[in-house]
Parts: structure tokens; C-alpha cells; sequence
């Protein structure tokens, strides 16, 4: 019995082996079925492809944010455009090949100085929205022929900038099953090998060097004095003309070459060391303005008007006119403002942003940007348009006249709005001793004096501008070749001129004016070299001159000979009114008296003097 019950022990033990075995082999067996079936990170084999194509629509639209962030100046939201003004004519966003491109640094159209550089938290959360819209728009449709169900959560996203790459993660339940198996997966995390963060470093770079060196207004400058005239005298006896467009277009045309001329340390190769600026910037960099973009240039001085810039000669001043000598001194000052766009780039990305270069009256703009802007950025004068006013225009005959009206108080101008049937009510600054400004095509603008905080209306009547052809005689004979004339508004200050032959209309209003006509003819005299003694009393040396001593020093001064091509033999001043039926002729006829034509220097200073006392004959 004990044999028996022993064997059976035996069996017992070896059937429970056996079964341990089968387990064991069926859990092996199990184990690589399922480990054929699953992914790396527990997801079914079969949803692999899917998860992936959900990172690379993560990687996709990442990509795409950045490109628009460098493209659009680091926004992708551009906000709202801002137009520009007279005053200013940029907007607050550059149009460069039809992509809208926010100011790092601009001028309002009321003369505000604006800064928007954007931060490095502000684009991460710019690229994480727009990864978390777009996500969902990524094409599954391949998935879901094959019986593939998805679906996604809301999506929160996070973005780190680096120097060479941008880390992506987002936090989304996905979820997707199809006939035997499901899986879920909430967290996605990309990386998305990129540049961006170092050329957006590097633009800041450059900006900063541009926000307190203001080298690009530096180089404007030299730019203005090689390609426009500023100051200068001429040698001349006949008047020096420049037209106003051709001196504008020969200064942008100055600006389009000189910009792009500029480089960075590091990137200077084969560059005149004048164009380098002494900032290393390792990426290749782009400077770039286009003379098609909007560009303030405004020029002022005494002989300026919308189509000419003169220098009037001078013959019997300053004692010069005892040698016969003639000269024609010049000195214009400008206001210019022009955008210019800086590119940072490599083999694959590129970072942009536009800022506006300011020259005031012939200066650069100095220092850091935010000195310039001390209670200006913060104080918009024109937005607060606290007092009702009615305007009225009319022209002379008291018809209803339509324009565009401004008020100007201190340095601001606003725009108020524009008249309906020739009345406006609207809005307008608090001010005392403003003025209230129309102007209408076809009208000579009109400013008139009103303080809004005492005066609400006001009527204002504009003059018609005729266009006016001017023809010049001397005696009985018409001159119509080298001769300059200029009529100055004796109230406005004004001055328009004519140059014959090549511009002979004017455009004038009814008013007061000085006129003053120049006639000239070739001529051959030449100023021969000349010497002269010039002697000063100077402080004597030695214990004498500590005591006030003085003695007289003289000292040879040559004088140069000079040809005069040009010689005055007509013209005078004379001052007149002109009415609108006199103007509304169309031409106005100048007679000045006939002067002999030099043949010496004795002559020549004859014609001057003679046109001093010469009375122009104006019909």
C-alpha cells in the first residue's frame, strides 16, 4: 500500500510540472504575440502610424508658426493696421511684398514715437496658439479607410525657444480603437530643429545697436548732404535751380544704394570698411529700403516751393560788388523719414523687422529711443477730442466748399474729419491758440487761429488756385530763356517761382505779393586774380602786450579769378494784388527795362546796382 500511495505522489507531482510547463509556455507565447503587437511605448502596433502622424502635424504646423514669427517681425498676429498721416506717411506695419510687417520703432500719424518689439514669451505663446488651432486641421483621412476611429481633446500647448531648436509639448487625449483594440495617448512632445532662436537674438542685436547708436540715421545723413543740396554757395551771377522731385528721386535713389551697402563684423568680405558696422553678427544680414515705400521728405528755406529749390544770386552785398564778383549762397534744411527693413538669415530661415529712420532738420536722431519718447508715448493729444466744433468753407462767392480740415496745436496736428456740403461738427482737442487748418483741391489751404476751450464755430473762406503762366520782356522784347521770377505771399510768406524756359506756370491765389524777376544772358567775363592786403591790430609781444599793446599785422590775400558764365541785364522788384479775375486769365505778363549786356566787370556791377531801383511793370 505504501509503493502505491508513493507513486501516486509521484504522479501528482509530475502532472503539476507538466501544468507549470504549459503556463509557463503559454505566458511566452502570449508575451511575443502581444510584444508583436505593441509598440515601443505600450501603443498598439497598428495605432503607431497614427500617433506619428500626429507628431509630425505637430512638427508641421510648428514649422509653419515659425516661418510666419520671422517673416511678420515675430507676430503672427499683426493687429490691427494704423495709417499714416501728412505728417507721417508710414503706417505701423510695412508692406513688403504684400506681407504686413509690425515697427519694431515708428512715428504715429500724430507724431508719437512707438516701440513694438516683441518678447521671446510672447512668440512661444504666439507658435503654442497656433499649434493648438491648426492641429486639428492635419489630414487622417488614410487612418479612417482603414476602420480607424479617432478622436482628439482640446490640445494645451507649450513652446521653449532655443538657440537651435524649439521644443513642442502638448497635452491632448487622443484617443483611437478599431474593431479588436483601443489605445489612448495625452502626452506629445516634439522637437523642431530650428534657427530661429538665435536670428531672433541677433536681430534684437542689431536693434539695439540701431536704438542708441541711430547709425542708420547717421548714414541718411551723409547720404543727404552727397545727393541733395544743404548748404553751399555758387559762384554764379544767374540764379542755381534744382527741381524739388528730381532733388526728392535723387535722394531715395541715394538711400536704395547706401542702405544695402551696409554690413556687420563678420560678414564685411570685399565691403568698403565706411559701410561696416561695428557689430559682430554671425548670420548673413540684408538692409533695405525701397523708394516706393512711404518717405517723408520735407524741405524748407527761403527759396522752396512744391516744384523748385533756388539759390538767388547776390551781386553788390557784403562789399563784394566793387569787383564785380556775384555769388549765390544756399542753405536748406530737411526732415526726412523713411523705413528701412533688416533681414538676418542662414541657409534656411530668415528673421525680419522694419523700423522707421528719423533726420530732423538736417540731424540724426540721438540717443536711446525711449529718451526721445518721455511723456510722448504715453500722452496721445489727439485722441482726446473733448470739444464739439463747427467749421464751414466756402469759396469767395460763399458757395459750400468741401475739404479735409486738421487742428494743429503746438506740434500736433489731428485730423478732425471732412466737410458734407461744406459744414463739419466733430471732435476736437482742448487748446488754446490752435489753429484750425482746410485744405481742398483746388483751394490754397487755409489756417485760421481758434482756441476750441472758448470758441466752437468758425467760417472760413478759401481762395480758388489758378494756374498761371509767366511771361517775361524786356522793354518791347520778349525774354523767355534764363530768367527766374518768385512772387512770396505777403501774408503766408509763401514763395513760388518760375524758371524760364523750362518751368514757366505758377499756381497762386488771390493775395499780396512781393515779386522779384532775374534776367540773365551769357556771358564771357572773366574776374581776374587779384591781391590784396589785409591788415588787423594784434597784441604785441613781450610785457607790452600783457599791459594792451597792440600792433598792426598785415597779410597778402590773393583772390582767385573767376569766370562768369551768366550775366544779369534785366529785372527788378515790384509788389502787387492779384485778384481771381486777374489769375483766372491764365498768364501773367512782366515787364522789366532793358540793362546793356556787360562787357566789363565795371558794367556788370552797373546792372546790379540798377537792379536795386528797377520797379517791375506786372499786368
Amino acid at each position: 500500500m505504501k509503493g502505491f500511495e508513493f507513486l501516486n505522489d509521484r504522479k501528482g507531482q509530475m502532472a503539476i510540472f507538466v501544468i507549470i510547463a504549459i503556463l509557463i509556455v503559454a505566458g511566452i507565447i502570449t508575451f511575443v504575440m502581444v510584444k508583436n503587437n505593441l509598440g515601443v511605448s505600450g501603443i498598439p502596433r497598428a495605432f503607431v502610424p497614427v500617433y506619428d502622424a500626429y507628431d509630425s502635424c505637430i512638427k508641421e504646423k510648428t514649422g509653419q508658426a515659425i516661418e510666419i514669427l520671422g517673416t511678420q517681425g515675430g507676430r503672427i498676429d499683426t493687429g490691427t493696421y494704423i495709417p499714416g498721416s501728412e505728417y507721417a506717411p508710414s503706417s505701423n506695419q510695412l508692406n513688403f511684398l504684400g506681407n504686413p510687417i509690425p515697427y519694431w520703432f515708428y512715428i504715429t500719424g500724430n507724431g508719437l514715437i512707438k516701440e513694438n518689439v516683441p518678447l521671446k514669451k510672447d512668440m512661444q505663446k504666439a507658435i503654442a496658439d497656433y499649434v493648438s488651432t491648426n492641429i486639428a486641421s492635419c489630414d487622417y483621412s488614410s487612418f479612417l479607410s482603414q476602420g480607424i476611429v479617432m478622436s482628439f481633446g482640446a490640445p494645451t500647448t507649450t513652446v521653449t525657444i532655443n538657440d537651435a531648436n524649439v521644443q513642442v509639448d502638448v497635452s491632448a487625449k487622443v484617443s483611437v480603437s478599431n474593431a479588436n483594440e483601443s489605445a489612448v495617448k495625452e502626452v506629445h512632445s516634439v522637437q523642431v530643429s530650428s534657427s530661429f532662436g538665435k536670428l531672433y537674438l541677433e536681430a534684437l542685436s542689431i536693434y539695439s545697436n540701431e536704438k542708441v547708436d541711430s547709425f542708420l540715421e547717421n548714414y541718411g545723413v551723409d547720404v543727404l548732404r552727397l545727393y541733395a543740396p544743404v548748404d553751399g554757395v555758387e559762384a554764379s551771377c544767374s540764379a542755381k535751380i534744382w527741381k524739388t522731385k528730381d532733388v526728392v528721386n535723387g535722394l531715395k535713389t541715394g538711400l536704395e544704394a547706401n542702405i544695402a551697402a551696409i554690413k556687420f563684423k563678420g560678414n564685411e568680405q570685399g565691403v568698403n570698411k565706411y559701410f561696416v558696422v561695428d557689430n559682430p553678427v554671425s548670420d548673413n544680414v540684408n538692409m533695405i529700403y525701397s523708394s516706393n515705400w512711404p518717405t517723408k521728405v520735407e524741405i524748407y528755406g527761403d527759396t522752396v516751393d512744391n516744384t523748385l529749390m533756388s539759390a538767388v544770386p547776390m551781386g553788390n552785398d557784403m562789399g563784394l560788388g566793387a569787383i564785380g564778383f556775384c555769388y549765390a549762397p544756399y542753405h536748406f534744411v530737411y526732415d526726412l523719414s523713411f523705413p528701412v527693413l533688416v533681414q538676418v538669415y542662414n541657409d534656411n530661415e530668415i528673421f525680419q523687422f522694419p523700423v522707421i529712420v528719423v533726420i530732423d532738420k538736417n540731424l540724426p536722431r540721438k540717443g536711446d529711443i525711449p529718451a526721445m519718447s518721455v511723456g510722448a508715448q504715453d500722452v496721445d493729444f489727439c485722441k482726446y477730442k473733448n470739444q464739439d466744433i463747427t467749421v464751414n468753407l466756402y469759396d469767395i462767392n460763399l458757395n459750400n466748399v468741401d475739404g479735409n480740415l486738421y487742428y494743429k496745436c503746438l506740434n500736433e496736428e489731428c485730423y478732425i474729419g471732412n466737410t458734407s456740403s461744406g459744414s463739419l461738427t466733430a471732435g476736437a482737442p482742448q487748446c488754446v491758440n490752435g489753429y484750425i487748418i482746410a485744405r481742398s483741391d483746388g483751394y490754397a489751404e487755409k489756417k485760421e487761429l481758434l482756441s476750441t476751450n472758448e470758441q466752437t464755430s468758425i467760417d472760413l473762406i478759401l481762395d480758388r488756385v489758378f494756374n498761371a503762366s509767366v511771361r517775361v520782356f524786356l522793354g518791347s522784347t520778349e525774354k523767355n530763356t534764363n530768367a527766374f521770377v518768385s512772387f512770396e505771399n505777403i501774408d503766408t510768406g509763401k514763395i513760388v517761382t518760375a524758371v524760364l524756359p523750362d518751368n514757366k506756370n505758377v499756381l497762386l491765389s488771390e493775395g499780396a505779393y512781393s515779386v522779384k524777376a532775374y534776367v540773365y544772358s551769357n556771358s564771357s567775363l572773366t574776374i581776374p586774380e587779384s591781391k590784396k592786403t589785409q591788415c588787423n591790430e594784434v597784441p604785441k609781444s613781450g610785457l607790452f602786450g600783457i599791459f594792451g599793446g597792440t600792433e598792426q599785422k598785415c597779410v597778402d590775400v590773393t583772390i582767385p579769378s573767376a569766370k562768369i558764365e551768366q550775366a544779369l541785364i534785366g529785372g527788378g522788384t515790384s509788389q502787387t494784388y492779384f485778384l481771381p479775375e486777374d489769375l483766372q486769365k491764365g498768364e501773367i505778363k512782366i515787364v522789366s527795362q532793358q540793362m546793356p549786356v556787360p562787357t566789363t566787370l565795371e558794367q556788370l556791377q552797373y546792372n546790379f546796382e540798377s537792379f536795386d531801383s528797377s520797379t517791375l511793370f506786372i499786368s
